[in-house]
């Protein structure tokens, strides 16, 4: 959700943060702008427009040289999308320029006190208060002057400024919004996500809330918003810029479908114990005494890390025989939750700066409870927030449409609740059994993808629809929702998922041959209870196309997807799903990468 870009060395500027820019395109976005300048410039050269990177880039004139400068896509909070509200915002003297990502909640009340004083504004943002404040200030420096601003400042914020009078340096900050450094060769860069660093350098730093830095050709040095100096030392990152490509596939979506067979190898490797029918989880800093003491199991993520997170607190329940849900981070963090301290809290993010789910994990640790992460980001604010944690290991996920990522991070859960498992009271042969039926997954994957032709041609028909059903029982449950979401999302067809066992209870008004169900029917021990709900739908005419692993006599059309273990049958079931979804999409026209309204990244609430 929004996007930062900045640099600073002996380079043209303007290519550099406008290539930023379109890596960053996946964050959403309505509008975005640029403002350069360097050493012996009196001002700053400013372009923005709405709408696409694209748009902006045809505006930037020719003769628009700088060494410095920085960079903005924009996600509307305050303010329609529009040119004016396009990030950056200068100063009336054009001396001072800012991006923010965030959302600065007294922005309403410093806006009256700033136009008391005569301050005329521009632009309906909460950002242009930031700008004024900064070039109001009476300090010597530009760090104090951002200090001074970001002390009468309430709300989130990641922030890069610029300042013609000391063209030598950015100053960026961060509280609640991802700010990234990239350490070059004589050349520094700043941006909201790596994404945008990785082209030019793999050492990074990653700001902490409530700290500073200044960003100077040849060296960059950190601080706390107090002015007290912090040790930043650069790490590196393990993704490259190839995983920013699209490899030959039309979209990215398409593309992370497709990587999920590797994916899954990924989060897989050098976890398995063969010898204890385990797994090793070293970053969960959670010894088999600690892990034996846990009472119940709290999952805690908003959208489709949500509905992995369902399915997590299904298979720990399942294989640990822990109490164990999951609940909305949006929910949980203002609902006075009680934080007992023998739950284990997890927090599921694939940014690993979702902000509702950042703020629930800090209100539970000021609380005193454990918390792990599991994130797709290494070094992400949770990541670093939580006690210990899983890294997913998907790999860059550029759609704005999560499909690896979910799938991986559902395997994830399936180890956490295998391990946690193993150190109670699951035998050596279910650990066995486990462990093989997650050996078989990617091979399953390819073999479901293999059949993309065959949900094309389906995706063609369900197209014309103007809502669609899903339903699942206990285990299809998760699945049904996550697969109404990709729906909902990337194709703009209104979708709802419902238990199966609840189509009694008021969703059965709704059939009739107008509204598809896709209904999840997996082989297992309530495969009799999903046919039931299936007869239930045709004798009323409804139109079924079921996910199963047999053809369904009730269902018009059957997607038969592979057998695994019961337990991790979910994660298969919803893939043939994505990929009708897809479809469905590309045959509206949809932007597939970018839905609209929609972002990546949620940093703000």
């Amino acid at each position: 959700m929004c996007g930062i870009v900045g640099y600073i060395g002996k380079r043209d500027v303007a290519p550099l943060l406008l290539e930023g820019l379109q890596r960053l395109e996946y964050r959403g976005y309505d509008s975005a702008g640029i403002v350069v300048t360097t050493p012996k410039a009196a001002g700053l050269k400013m372009v923005k427009a709405k709408g696409r990177v694209r748009d902006l880039e045809a505006k930037v004139p020719a003769r628009f040289k700088g060494t410095t400068g920085i960079a903005h896509t924009r996600w509307a909070t305050h303010g329609a999308p529009s040119d004016v509200n396009a990030h950056p915002h200068l100063s009336a003297d054009n001396k001072v320029a800012v991006v923010h990502n965030g959302i600065i909640d007294n922005a309403s009340e410093l806006r009256k006190k700033l136009e008391a004083d005569g301050v005329e504004f521009l632009s309906e943002t909460d950002t242009e208060v930031l700008t004024h404040l900064i070039a109001r200030s009476q300090a010597e420096t530009l760090e104090e002057k951002v200090r001074q601003a970001l002390r009468v400042i309430e709300g989130t914020y990641g922030i890069a400024v610029l300042h013609a009078d000391f063209p030598d340096r950015i100053v960026v900050a961060r509280n609640g919004s991802p700010v990234v450094l990239g350490i070059g060769e004589k050349e520094m860069f700043v941006a909201s996500d790596i994404a945008a660093l990785v082209t030019h350098t793999r050492q990074i730093v990653t700001l902490d809330d409530g700290e500073m830095a200044t960003l100077k050709a040849d060296d960059f040095r950190t601080y706390t918003t107090e002015g007290t100096r912090t040790t930043s030392e650069p790490t590196t990152v393990e993704w490259e810029a190839a995983s920013y490509d699209m490899g030959g596939h039309d979209t990215y979506m398409h593309k992370e479908i497709f990587e999920q067979a590797d994916a899954v190898d990924r989060v897989l490797r050098g976890r398995i114990d063969d010898r204890f029918s385990t797994v090793h989880l070293g970053g969960l800093n959670l010894d088999a005494r600690e892990a034996r003491q846990i009472r119940r199991v709290k999952i805690l993520g908003c959208g489709t890390s949500y509905h992995a997170g369902m399915i997590g607190a299904q298979l720990i329940e399942e294989l640990a025989r822990i109490p164990a849900d999951a609940e909305p981070a949006s929910e949980f963090r203002y609902r006075n939750a009680v934080v007992d301290p023998d739950t284990l809290y997890i927090a599921v993010s694939q940014s690993g700066e979702t902000y509702d789910v950042l703020a629930a994990v800090q209100e539970l640790k000021r609380k005193g409870a454990r918390v792990l992460g599991v994130v797709n980001v290494v070094g992400s604010a949770i990541a670093r927030e939580a006690d210990g944690g899983m890294y997913v290991h998907a790999g860059p996920e550029v759609c704005v449409v999560s499909t690896k990522c979910f799938t991986n991070t559902t395997v994830a859960f399936a180890l956490l609740a295998l391990h946690l498992g193993r150190t109670r009271d699951l035998s050596v042969r279910d650990g066995k059994r486990i462990i093989e039926g997650l050996r078989k997954l990617p091979a399953q994957i390819s073999e479901i993808l293999d059949r993309e032709d065959e949900i094309k041609k389906l995706a063609a028909e369900y197209a014309e629809a103007r809502s669609m059903l899903f339903i699942g029982r206990v285990r299809g449950y998760p699945v049904a929702r996550e697969a109404s979401l990709k729906l909902k999302e990337v194709s703009y067809i209104h979708a709802e998922a419902y238990p199966a066992s609840e189509l009694k209870h008021g969703p059965l008004a709704l059939i009739e041959p107008a509204l598809p169900t896709v209904a999840i029917v997996p082989d297992d021990d309530l495969l009799e209870k999903n046919r039931a709900a299936l007869e239930e739908i045709k004798a009323r005419s409804g139109r079924i196309l079921a996910v199963a692993h047999q053809h369904q006599e009730k269902a018009d059309q059957t997607i038969v997807v592979p057998k695994n273990e019961d337990e991790l049958d979910p994660i298969l079931m919803g893939i043939p799903l994505q990929l009708l979804a897809y479809h469905t999409a590309l045959a509206l026209g949809r932007d597939i990468d970018k839905p609209r309204n929609l972002a990546k990244s949620v940093t703000v609430e």
